[in-house]
């Protein structure tokens, strides 16, 4: 099931199967040549009947989806399979530590503050799978018992992140661009926070305030379209006359999770009430499953397993819905919008984003880091016409090979199926200039750079599908992503080469800005002068070329005012060096940087340690993870 080749079909043959129980297990049933009827509602909490009802019908797929990463997002710890070791493991941070036990069948995670005394958790919630696993708990007694709390029995986000890779821990708010935490505390509430698109909710709860429009209270509920340009969005609306329908419908949801009294007649005030009202009721019993369901994709899918004729929908539908949108939207949009319903991503309110944007802006560019894949690839090329699930199995687990070799010559032929002008060897050799069957020949390597910061400790392809040449990129990012194969060219060269192929014109003042010279080397100077997330790409880059001589500049950075920054300084130093300067992460920033001087003494020779060149000021805040 994880053969990425079959992916394109996947999502649709589920889409479309029947689930009535005289069909047999597993069987699969394409659409005929008449148009099925849909569904008339699958966003409300009564169109979702779980996923165990899917099973019966669609078992292959059921079964390779219980394994999947994506599926086990959230688990309860007593019935997972559970990587980090609670075996009196403990984790030091700075003047803190957090010891992981387990006991009579429960996990716990003891956390012992410089500042915050002791506190003892028993772990309720254990999540992700894939590259880490992080924990929510609730703070007990010694003895297990109830403990007099400011917030009574809340499942609280633990400071413990388990990294597959390394087989060691990580501060979990080091996951995302924060700069530095002074120790170890319980984090914000489970449920307020991760849980929806950890798990498996009633879409509407996600839209209620895409349906208020601007000024809406925050809640974890958010959709896209707020975070692409205006001609790019679908936004949703209330059919006219139907105020009414949709106040009793958001009524009901908030007595669901136990709110009492009536809402506003008005559909803007009934809304921002009902906000409120979720944020603060909304617990995992009201879920519709723990961890990722088949309909958190496909939506609520009551009426498709009571009779097979009527299909799902990727489109949200509810009576109250304006189904008008204004435009045309392929099917692979809508599948694309279905996974940006939570890979949208522009985490820990880092306010910097590719594209040279600004998080609060207007237009922000691409995210930096993982988990905004999907909405990257909104603002692409290629959404209308190719989706998420061309390269990635929607229902189980890529094989890593796979998509490696998407990123050849030989994953090619996604990209030829549309751009056919491109399939023979010397039509792709004209266009790209490299030679068609070597690196430089691959449409991946060129329009997908690897430039985000993954959830382990490598780069991950960059989802917004552009070009290395795009005069937005060239002249508001660094490093030029040609840089990132090239790194022996300086500045001037790639861009003269650039401007040679393509008939491209850069202005040379603002490449002077950047990089303090037309003849400094791009990577290089990155790492002095970027913002984080630039120098992230730059540093990791740089590692492996292995340009030796950059080791000094890279080994300032094991005290980038981001630590999730030197985490990727401290990976390349030792390719660079050949050896670890076992330099410790989780000490104070002062004994990393003598780390650093006694391992590297050049790393700072007249200088002092670098400081923060991205972050304004007011832009830390709590960790969003």
């Amino acid at each position: 099931m994880s053969r990425v080749r079959r992916a394109p079909g996947l999502l649709l043959v589920l889409a479309a199967a029947a689930c009535g129980a005289s069909r047999p297990v597993g069987s699969r049933q394409a659409p005929g040549p008449t148009a099925s009827p849909r569904e008339a509602s699958n966003i409300l909490r009564s169109d979702y009947v779980g996923s165990a009802r899917c099973a019966g019908c669609h078992a292959d797929i059921a079964a390779a989806w219980q394994r999947s990463p994506m599926h086990l997002m959230t688990r309860v710890p007593e019935t997972a399979r559970v990587r980090a070791p609670f075996d009196g493991s403990v984790f030091r941070f700075k003047d803190d530590s957090a010891r992981l036990t387990q006991a009579g069948g429960a996990r716990f995670i003891e956390l012992t503050s410089a500042t915050g005394g002791v506190h003892l958790y028993r772990v309720t919630r254990v999540i992700g799978g894939r590259y880490r696993e992080d924990f929510a708990g609730v703070e007990v007694a010694p003895d297990g018992g109830a403990v007099p709390s400011a917030r009574p029995g809340a499942e609280l986000i633990l400071p413990v992140s388990y990294m597959f890779e390394t087989r060691s821990f990580r501060l979990k708010g080091y996951s995302v661009m924060v700069t530095e935490r002074p120790g170890l505390r319980a984090g914000g509430v489970w449920n307020q926070t991760c849980i929806f698109c950890h798990n498996t909710v009633p879409y509407f709860d996600d839209i209620w305030g895409a349906l208020h429009g601007p000024g809406a209270p925050g809640y974890q509920g958010e959709v896209v379209d707020r975070l692409l340009p205006p001609g790019a969005r679908l936004p949703l609306a209330v059919a006219p006359g139907r105020e009414r329908e949709l106040v009793s419908a958001v009524a009901a949801e908030v007595r669901t999770v136990g709110g009492t009294g009536e809402l506003p007649d008005d559909p803007a005030q009934a809304l921002r009430r009902g906000i409120h009202e979720l944020r603060g009721r909304f617990t995992a019993q009201h879920l519709i499953e723990v961890g990722i369901g088949c309909e958190s994709c496909h939506g609520g899918s009551r009426a498709h397993a009571d009779d097979p004729r009527v299909l799902p929908d990727f489109a949200p539908r509810a009576p109250f819905l304006n189904p008008a949108e204004g435009r045309e939207v392929t099917r692979a949009e809508r599948i694309n919008r279905v996974c940006a319903r939570c890979h949208q991503v522009l985490f820990s309110h880092y306010p910097f984003t590719w594209e040279g944007g600004q998080r609060r802006g207007d237009n922000p560019g691409g995210s930096s880091i993982t988990s905004g894949e999907a909405r990257d690839f909104l603002l692409g090329g290629c959404a209308r016409r190719m989706s998420c699930v061309t390269c990635h199995d929607p229902h189980g687990e890529d094989a890593r090979a796979d998509l490696a070799r998407l990123a050849t010559p030989a994953g090619n032929r996604v990209c030829v199926g549309c751009h056919a002008q491109f399939a023979a060897p010397e039509a792709l050799r004209a266009h790209a200039h490299h030679d068609p069957a070597q690196a430089g020949g691959s449409c991946v390597a060129c329009h997908m750079p690897r430039k985000n910061m993954g959830l382990g400790y490598a780069l991950t392809r960059y989802h917004r599908i552009g070009r290395p040449d795009d005069p937005v990129r060239v002249e508001r990012d660094r490093p030029l992503e040609c840089a990132l194969c090239h790194a022996d060219k300086t500045v001037r060269e790639l861009v003269g080469t650039m401007e040679r192929w393509w008939g491209r014109r850069y202005d040379r003042a603002m490449l002077q800005v950047l990089y303090g010279s037309l003849e400094a080397r791009p990577l290089e100077a990155t790492v002095t002068r970027g913002k984080a997330h630039e120098q992230a790409v730059a540093i990791a880059a740089l590692g492996e070329a292995h340009v030796v001589a950059a080791a000094p500049a890279v080994a300032r950075q094991l005290v980038n005012p981001y630590p999730l920054v030197r985490y990727y300084a401290r990976r390349a130093l030792a390719a660079l060096r050949g050896a670890d300067c076992a330099v410790d992460l989780d000490r104070p920033t002062a004994e990393i940087a003598a780390a650093v001087r006694a391992c590297v003494p050049e790393a700072f020779a007249g200088s002092a340690p670098p400081v923060d060149r991205g972050a304004p000021r007011g832009a830390d805040v709590p960790d969003e993870d």
